[in-house]
């Protein structure tokens, strides 16, 4: 019977195993985000492993030769117990695909913890007691606010636990 298993890979080459697993017709997933990658001053989103060295694969290891796999292009291992595959319930590919947005990429979105706009008040830190305008989260869930400053507008980020809502 067919069944999920977990394929780790070599580092940074995830795409290049999935790549060659598929030209030897298996059926595989590599899920992926969107990530925010900062280089030179620049600025930019890129696809990335939801789980690095790590992609999903479907047989059924009666019927395939599995140990193939091993020694393809990309791959370190099949993920084994007792030498043998272990299989992965369907339910986690299912899961983890029904995140996956209209362009393929699996939506990490959190709950916002406050509305756009909200006054919060910065509760520790060398800015305490300071009030801002709620303007979003950054890629590491820090919070971005905007503070009257020195008589002008500036954007800061904060930890999450450093602001609550203000009145």
């Amino acid at each position: 019977m067919e069944s999920w298993f977990v394929v780790h890979t070599h580092a940074n080459a995830e795409k290049i195993a999935a790549g060659h697993l598929q030209r030897q017709h298996f059926d595989v997933y590599l899920p992926q985000y969107s990530k925010r990658r900062s280089h030179a001053r620049k600025v930019e989103w890129v696809k990335a492993p939801l789980f690095p060295r790590y992609l999903f694969l479907r047989m059924d290891p009666d019927l395939t030769p599995w140990f193939s796999i091993r020694s393809t292009v990309g791959v370190h291992s099949l993920v084994c117990r007792g030498g043998m595959p272990v299989p992965l319930g369907q339910v986690i590919i299912d899961e983890i695909r029904g995140r996956e947005d209209d362009s393929g990429l699996v939506s990490l979105g959190e709950a916002m913890p406050f509305a756009s706009g909200q006054r919060l008040e910065i509760v520790e830190g060398p800015l305490a007691e300071q009030l801002g305008l709620f303007q979003g989260l950054d890629d590491m869930n820090r919070v971005v606010l905007l503070l009257d400053l020195l008589g002008r507008q500036v954007r800061v980020r904060v930890p999450l636990e450093a602001v609550r809502a203000g009145s």
